[in-house]
């Protein structure tokens, strides 16, 4: 089973090839070039570099979110290009998850963390144990106060930070929590090998999904969304106070 894997939900993009668990290609930047200019010339590269026609591959995989709102409509945009065409099955990953999947060679807690700015972060935790991956909480957006207090009370693992939130959450944390590694650079970012990984898992488990069931994954509203609401209800509210005073 060929799997195709994208991934362009923060500044990094990267593109794997997987073939039956082997990985044959996996091209990643970190230029914060735009992902709409970089991410199909570096599909198309992998796919010559490897000698692979896009119509042998049985499964498109995409980091479907959390992540930059934009990369992540630019990704999934992407994979219901390729797969509609095709007709061909889709893996939507949690981009959390994806980046436990680039760590199964050690014991311990992943703790997937991406910035979501105003001292929050999406983040999920996973437990490692010889080459298993287990799930410990959902995707969830949290401010990095809350989840310093959380892991406080995995004091006898060790803990591995990883996403472009890691360094953030390491530096706050002040040394407050000794069992915390921040991961080196090079395993530190979402790759789409752990993508492919994790689909590759999906497949196993007859959870693949057609391009047109394929969204994006969002924990909370863009933020122009969200000013959007904010404006709506200060002017409900003064509304209402007008209301009442005239009564």
């Amino acid at each position: 089973m060929k799997i195709l894997a994208i991934d362009t939900t923060a500044s990094p993009v990267s593109a794997a090839l997987l073939n039956d668990g082997f990985l044959l290609g996996e091209f990643f930047l970190n230029t914060k070039t735009t992902h709409s200019q970089t991410l199909m010339p570096l599909v198309d590269s992998l796919l010559k570099t490897t000698d692979t026609d896009i119509k042998d591959i049985d499964v498109f995989a995409v980091n479907a979110g959390p992540g930059s709102f934009t990369g992540v409509r630019i990704g999934v945009a992407s994979v219901k290009g390729m797969t509609m065409p095709l007709d061909k099955p889709c893996a939507s990953i949690s981009t959390l998850e994806s980046m436990a999947y680039s760590m199964p060679y050690t014991d311990g807690i992943v703790c997937a963390v991406m910035d979501a700015r105003c001292s929050q972060v999406y983040n999920a935790l996973f437990m490692l144990d010889n080459g298993t991956i287990e799930r410990i909480t959902e995707d969830r957006a949290i401010s990095i106060s809350e989840l310093e207090n959380e892991l406080s009370y995995y004091e006898e693992s060790s803990i591995y930070l990883v996403g472009d939130g890691a360094l953030l959450c390491y530096q706050s944390f002040e040394g407050r929590l000794p069992n915390v590694q921040l991961t080196p650079m090079n395993i530190r970012y979402q790759h789409a090998y752990g993508t492919a990984m994790a689909a590759q898992k999906l497949a196993e488990s007859g959870k693949l999904i057609t391009s047109d069931e394929l969204m994006p994954v969002y924990l909370r509203l863009p933020q122009a969304e969200r000013e959007l609401k904010a404006k709506q209800q200060k002017e409900q509210n003064d509304q209402n106070e007008q209301n009442a005073d005239n009564k």
